[in-house]
Formats: structure tokens, C-alpha cells, sequence
């Protein structure tokens, strides 16, 4: 043993940092339907998930032309709650508006489909 390293130190014995894993992230989806006016989803875009004129304009027309759109991504409990909030301003206005969540980039159909 020499004389510079300290009594009891051991290479394997220093703590390393574990990573915190990023939570999932959960996308809010808006479904198309024959009934719930473009007007309205639009409103709901801009109301709910902060969207410009543009850019709810913008994820209406997914909706409309290939049957659903990305509202936002968000943790799961603000998508689940969102999906609720949004629910339930289009069942109040008559609209039949289906608004699910998902995990991003995974299909776990036992936990994303409607909320």
C-alpha cells in the first residue's frame, strides 16, 4: 500500500448517479366524426391546449383528412385530465367529439385508448 492513497478507499466502493428516468410521455388525440363541427375542434384547440389560429387550423385539418390529430403531448395525468376537461365541453355543447390518450411512440392498447 503506498502512502498517498487514504486507508479504506475503494475504486468499487464510489457511489455512481443513477439516471432518473423521464416520465412517459401521453399524447392527446381528437378523432374525426360526421357531427362535431371543424369550428368547434378548432375552438377547443386554441381554448385547451393553447394553439394559434395557425396551428389549430392546422391539426383540425388531420383530424378531418386522415380521421385524427395530435392535440398535445403531455405527462399522463394532464393528458387524462384534458381528455376529461375536453369531453366533457364537447358533450355539453352536443358535439359526439372522441378525445383519447396514448403513450408516445408505444402501443400499449391496455392503457391508451380512451380516458
Amino acid at each position: 500500500m503506498s502512502g498517498s492513497e487514504p486507508i479504506g478507499v475503494d475504486e468499487q466502493a464510489v457511489a455512481t448517479r443513477k439516471r432518473t428516468k423521464r416520465p412517459r410521455r401521453w399524447q392527446v388525440v381528437l378523432h374525426n366524426d360526421d357531427y362535431t363541427s371543424m369550428e368547434f375542434v378548432v375552438s377547443v384547440l386554441k381554448r385547451h391546449f393553447a394553439k394559434s389560429d395557425a396551428e389549430a387550423t392546422h391539426v383540425m385539418l388531420q383530424v378531418h383528412m386522415r380521421g385524427r390529430g395530435v392535440a398535445g403531448v403531455y405527462t399522463r395525468d394532464v393528458a387524462e385530465t384534458k381528455v376529461v376537461a375536453v369531453t366533457a365541453e364537447a358533450r355539453q355543447e352536443g358535439m359526439p367529439l372522441l378525445v383519447t390518450s396514448e403513450p408516445v411512440g408505444g402501443d400499449e392498447s391496455s392503457e391508451g385508448g380512451r380516458s
